[in-house]
Formats: structure tokens, C-alpha cells, sequence
């Protein structure tokens, strides 16, 4: 009997995320704003973390769900169509599932969409019936089928979807859209939406062992508060007591706002660490509601 070998044990977190394509620089850049930092191998390929022992693996997105399921790494950034479509295939061959989907990382948004030619009046559906949809994903688009009670056939093509009708060998097709403009290039059109995709933070259902698992939960804790500040800003303002009926119900995004009382009375300096977006508008109705001495503030950090 050939005996079992037990994988040693690692001290340090392994990342895989991809090497290049549309979410390479966004996915460093995130790790960058959780305080990582890197030395970059010669062959561009493996990035060994300085402040953390984080380390990077930079391959194709397609492999990101295999290296977590094989163990090679512990963490991946990949497109959540990637990761749902991988894990079906797995399941299909009959496979336990081994990774899920970690967090949303809010960058890469786009959408699997079925799309016909322009010339289809869309009623439902139904019209799919019989026909052949070209797909590089044809494990969401049989999930998809299967809910809708539709048989079709599916056509596998790794590129160019697109033109798979122009060709015939297609009547439909599923595949990313973002804009829409490659769709109309192709004289397609977007009728119905199988997947809301974004980069997300994959890793594996099972737990790690005490050390790795104590290097995710700080990567977790730094990862939700860069994600937090994205998009916070703290908003500085002064007002009078009695303005605070009016003001408050204009931040119904902000945290419980910070009140202090200033040397003239009934005056009010107050700051707000608010989620959403301030904009121009918001400030507007803010001065009209009593505000004066507004300013906008970046947020460069933050911990729960």
C-alpha cells in the first residue's frame, strides 16, 4: 500500500492572483492598501511578502480555483463567474466542493448575459428551445437552463463568442458584457442576465491550520477596512443647535456624528465618517439645511 504523505505544514499565507488582464492591478493595489508589500522574484511569478508573511502567486485567472482546491495556495482574487463555473464543473465530475466565495471585492463588475440577434423580437425564455447558445460557460448556462425548464444545446468556444451566430454555429450566446459595445458590434443584443460578476476573495470551506488561520482573520479585518474606506469620506461642518433637526436626516449613511460645542453658544462643530458618496449635491442641501464651513476629508485607513 502506497502510504499517504501529509503536505508540511505552512507558516505563511499564499495569494493567488492573476498575473495580468483587467483584474491583476486592481487586486495588488487592494492587498497594497492592507499594508503588504513584496519582492518580486526574477521570473515575475511569485512575490514574497516583507510587512506580512503574505505571499503572492501571479498565474491565469482560470487556475485560481484548481491551485485552492490542490492546497498549492491558500487565498485567490479571481471573477466570480470563474469561480461558480469552476466549482460546477468540479460538482459535475463529481467532486466535493473544497472553495467558496470569501468577499466581494467591489472592482471588475461585470455580467454573464444571454444575447440575441438584434432581429429576435425577445418574448421569454422559451424561445430558447432547441436552439444552440455559444458559451465558454456552459456549466452556469445548463444551471441557468435547468431553472427556467428549457433544453437547449450548449457550444462550448473558449473566444470570439460573439460571432458564433454569424458563423451558424449558434443561435444565442452567453458571455460577459460590460459596456455592451463588442454585443452591437455584432449586431447582438442583452435580454437576459445569468451571473452578476465581480472579483471576489476565494478561498477554501475547510479551516486552516492556528497559524494560517490567524494571518487570514488579520488579512479579513485589514481587507473589510480598506474596503470600508473606499468609498468613506469624513465630512467636516459647523451649525446651530437648532439646524441638528434638519442635518442629521441628510447623513443617513454616516456613522453617530461626533458633536462638539464651540465657544459662542448655540454653535456646533460636527464631523460625520460617512460610507457614501458626498458629493456636490449633498452638500448643497447640507448649507441649504443650516451647514457652514463644510469640508471633505479622504479617509486613509481604518480598523474596526
Amino acid at each position: 500500500m502506497t502510504p499517504s504523505i501529509t503536505a508540511p505544514t505552512r507558516d505563511r499565507l499564499r495569494i493567488a492572483i492573476q498575473k495580468s488582464g483587467r483584474l491583476a492591478d486592481p487586486a495588488r493595489s487592494l492587498l497594497a492598501s492592507c499594508g503588504l508589500s513584496w519582492r518580486e522574484s526574477r521570473d515575475r511569478l511569485f512575490c514574497f511578502g516583507e510587512t506580512l508573511p503574505v505571499d503572492l502567486l501571479l498565474v491565469r485567472d482560470d487556475d485560481i480555483p484548481g491551485l485552492i482546491a490542490d492546497g498549492v495556495c491558500d487565498l485567490g482574487v479571481v471573477g466570480r463567474n470563474v469561480l461558480t463555473e469552476t466549482g460546477l464543473a468540479r460538482e459535475a465530475a463529481g467532486a466535493q466542493p473544497v472553495f467558496r466565495e470569501w468577499r466581494a471585492l467591489g472592482f471588475g463588475q461585470c455580467r454573464l448575459a444571454l444575447a440575441v440577434p438584434d432581429a429576435w423580437t425577445w418574448e421569454g425564455a422559451q424561445q430558447l428551445a432547441g436552439k444552440r447558445i455559444a458559451t465558454s460557460y456552459p456549466g452556469l448556462v445548463r444551471q441557468w437552463l435547468a431553472t427556467q425548464g428549457i433544453e437547449a444545446e450548449t457550444v462550448l468556444l473558449s473566444g470570439s463568442v460573439e460571432i458564433a451566430p454569424r458563423l451558424g454555429q449558434a443561435e444565442a450566446i452567453c458571455d460577459l458584457v460590460s459596456s455592451g459595445a463588442t454585443l452591437a458590434a455584432n449586431q447582438l443584443k442583452p435580454v437576459e442576465t445569468i451571473l452578476e460578476s465581480e472579483a471576489v476573495l476565494a478561498g477554501p470551506i475547510a479551516e486552516f491550520d492556528p497559524v494560517r488561520a490567524g494571518l487570514a482573520d488579520l488579512l479579513m479585518r485589514r481587507l473589510d477596512g480598506a474596503l470600508k474606506v473606499r468609498k468613506s469620506k469624513l465630512l467636516m461642518f459647523q451649525a446651530q443647535r437648532e439646524a441638528l433637526a434638519r442635518l442629521l436626516p441628510l447623513l443617513p449613511d454616516a456613522e453617530t456624528p461626533t458633536v462638539m460645542r464651540l465657544d459662542d453658544g448655540d454653535g456646533l462643530a460636527l464631523q460625520a465618517l460617512c460610507h457614501g458618496a458626498v458629493t456636490w449635491q449633498r452638500l448643497e442641501e447640507l448649507k441649504r439645511a443650516g451647514a457652514r464651513g463644510l469640508m471633505v476629508l479622504p479617509i486613509e485607513g481604518m480598523l474596526a
